[in-house]
């Protein structure tokens, strides 16, 4: 039932922005090549970026009634968590990629394995960032929820999967390279499209990051367990 609610989601953010892009008449202003590529290439990683984000926020804690279960620990829930949203995202990705290339129109995408790739950084980011949302969730988990929101809902604009990065200026670069999930959209369409060189993302920016976030949420959640409380699942 996840992977069709999932499914929809995905099928509607396409059509909304197809539909949006072709309104405004902004077609012929995006990449060469399949438009319905650019338009999935961002919205695939959009998806499975904040979705992993919030599943591994909304993950089980240490004061959690399922850690009194000898065998349960933290990291078999932050895990589950972080790979039941990669592989419902990936599901969902085959199957509309799938009935687009059979339905509408055959496309080519110029390397695979990189955009794979990106998808899978993306992921990594959003369990990383998700991690120290966790992580400081029980200490106040009012603030927690607020940025997690917040961070969730910058993301439907400085994501950058309305736009090409090349074109923006570097003034308006500024408001957008800090996200790593822009660096990957931006790197997904240079492996998806053979007549664009991303110039203004770089996805060792995305990765080295999300190792930064990783190891922080690791040592804020191993001091977090350490001084798990039962109060806390109670008051939230």
């Amino acid at each position: 039932m996840s992977i069709v609610v999932n499914l929809l989601q995905m099928i509607i953010f396409v059509l909304a922005f197809y539909f949006m892009f072709t309104i405004l008449g902004l077609r012929g202003a995006v990449l060469r090549g399949d438009f319905m590529v650019y338009i999935m290439t961002g919205i695939f990683l959009f998806m499975t970026h904040i979705k992993t984000v919030g599943a591994v926020t909304g993950s089980d804690g240490p004061a959690s009634p399922m850690m009194k279960h000898t065998p349960m620990n933290t990291s078999i829930s932050i895990v589950a968590a972080a790979l039941s949203q990669l592989y419902i995202q990936m599901m969902s990705l085959v199957v509309i990629m799938f009935g687009y290339h059979v339905l509408v129109t055959p496309f080519v995408i110029l390397d695979v394995a990189g955009v794979m790739f990106m998808i899978w950084l993306a992921w990594f980011t959003a369990f990383a960032i998700g991690l120290v949302f966790l992580a400081i969730k029980p200490w106040s988990p009012g603030t927690t929820s607020l940025l997690s929101t917040i961070y969730q809902r910058a993301n439907m604009i400085c994501s950058g999967k309305m736009f090409v990065a090349n074109s923006l200026t570097p003034q308006l670069l500024s408001f957008f390279d800090w996200n790593p999930l822009f660096h990957c959209i931006d790197q997904a369409r240079g492996f998806a499209f053979v007549n664009y060189v991303p110039r203004n993302s770089n996805w060792e920016y995305a990765f080295y990051l999300g190792l930064v976030f990783l190891l922080i949420g690791m040592m804020g959640e191993f001091y977090t367990r350490k001084h798990a409380s039962a109060s806390w699942s109670a008051r939230q």
